[in-house]
């Protein structure tokens, strides 16, 4: 490819990721074997990632004289913050599963040695608490299912907060915050939580 069709295929790439990025749903990256350079960049553009035992993953563009060049320097920083970013990048390394977690660049993955949902948040008491997974696709599955028994409008709302504010100042912040919650305090879906919670019931909601 010529450079300038580089720069038209990224800018391309960028502008698919950025709407990924902005879908007002949830969206779960799952990962089984490697996500090197732009797989890991597309990962990224997801609000959570999960992954099998055995993946490897990295931005390993420096290794080839180049850079992250579809948003992964700066999706990455978010994450890890800058000194750990430019130690990821600078030195192209490739990490295990166990390894991403610790950076908190993934938020959940399979073990065969212990229960994968041990590490995720899910309640211990839950009744998918016993549960094992052989791949990152089936353990996404099962945090899209534990999502999806969220209120639908909430999530979005939530992650229009998080995304949007974590753009801003607090004060600007708090005030995106606000304007998401009134979204939510007049539906259907907050006073069928209400209901349920009352009734020791699971919410049935409609988005609405």
């Amino acid at each position: 490819m010529t450079p300038l069709e580089v720069s038209q295929f990224l800018n391309s790439l960028k502008e698919t990721f950025i709407e990924l990025e902005n879908l007002p749903v949830a969206t779960i990256a799952a990962l089984d074997g490697a996500a090197l350079g732009g797989g890991l960049e597309l990962a990224l553009c997801c609000d959570l990632r999960v992954s099998g035992e055995k993946t490897i993953l990295g931005l390993v563009e420096t290794s080839l004289g180049i850079i992250p060049g579809a948003g992964g320097t700066q999706r990455i920083t978010n994450l890890v913050g800058p000194s750990k970013a430019k130690e990821l990048i600078y030195t192209s390394a490739r990490l295990n599963a166990q390894q991403a977690h610790v950076y908190g660049i993934i938020n959940d993955y399979t073990s065969n040695s212990e229960n994968s949902i041990s590490r995720s948040g899910f309640s211990a008491s839950s009744s998918n608490a016993r549960k094992s997974f052989e791949t990152g696709y089936e353990l996404a599955l099962e945090w899209a299912e534990r999502i999806s028994q969220m209120g639908p409008l909430a999530v979005k709302m939530a992650k229009r907060a998080i995304n949007m504010g974590f753009e801003s100042d607090i004060k600007t912040g708090l005030e995106i915050e606000q304007l998401c919650y009134d979204r939510v305090i007049n539906t259907e879906d907050r006073l069928e939580g209400l209901r349920a919670f009352k009734e020791k019931r699971a919410p049935v909601y409609k988005g609405k």
